[in-house]
């Protein structure tokens, strides 16, 4: 299932990509290529790091902390930088909020660790979807 979801989401993004290229000169076709290599970069990173740190400190309980904040913080800090090359101030703003939220629920224990990133990182993503919607339209 969790394979099925990945494909599912690498086809919309790649259509999604397409159509917001067209038109689009050399220069700003590369900077999207860039920041779409930059998820691969980021996650491959991460997934090293994980892995790295859950052997090394042979403690792999570990993972279940550090994926989901560290998600957290690769998704935010790439939505920041979408948000200053297409200056999009809703996806610089979510993902400066994800970034800092993915940051601060570390500081708390199970379970107020994993409601922090699924209420006020997904409620996150509720505001930015009504943002985003009302901006498509006004537009």
């Amino acid at each position: 299932m969790l394979f099925t979801g990945i494909a599912i989401g690498t086809v919309c993004a790649v259509i999604a990509a397409q159509r917001s290229q067209r038109g689009a000169g050399q220069p700003q076709i590369l900077s999207a290529r860039l920041l779409g290599l930059a998820w691969i970069v980021a996650f491959a990173a991460l997934c090293l790091a994980i892995t790295g740190l859950t052997s090394s400190l042979d403690y792999p309980g570990l993972a279940t902390w550090l994926w989901p904040a560290g998600s957290g913080l690769m998704v935010g800090l790439i939505y920041i930088a979408e948000g200053a090359h297409r200056r999009n101030i809703l996806h610089y703003s979510l993902g400066s909020w994800l970034t800092l939220i993915s940051a601060a629920a570390c500081w708390f224990s199970s379970p107020v660790f994993f409601s922090i990133l699924a209420i006020l990182g997904g409620g996150g993503y509720i505001v930015g979807t009504v943002l985003e919607s009302r901006r498509l339209t006004d537009a």
